[in-house]
């Protein structure tokens, strides 16, 4: 009973886990598309630090951004 309890709270947690991390992708695949480019440009040295790291960075960075970045942001209200 209690392997299948551990068992059933693992995969519940897996589960959850899993959609918790779809959950943390920011942007359609068009915006992420509009600032890939600066992000590997400019944000670099933190692409593994989490979506909001990324999104001070390209706020810092914003005058070298892409009119196109910038106004993925702009649209975000950032």
């Amino acid at each position: 009973m209690r392997k299948s309890l551990l068992a059933l709270t693992l995969l519940s947690l897996s589960a959850s886990s899993s959609a918790f991390a779809q959950q943390q992708r920011s942007g359609t695949a068009e915006e992420q598309k509009a600032c890939t480019r600066d992000v590997q440009k400019h944000c670099r040295a933190v692409i593994d630090q989490g979506d909001f790291t990324i999104l001070a960075c390209l706020k810092e960075h914003r005058s070298k951004i892409s009119e196109a970045c910038n106004q993925v942001l702009k649209n975000n209200g950032q």
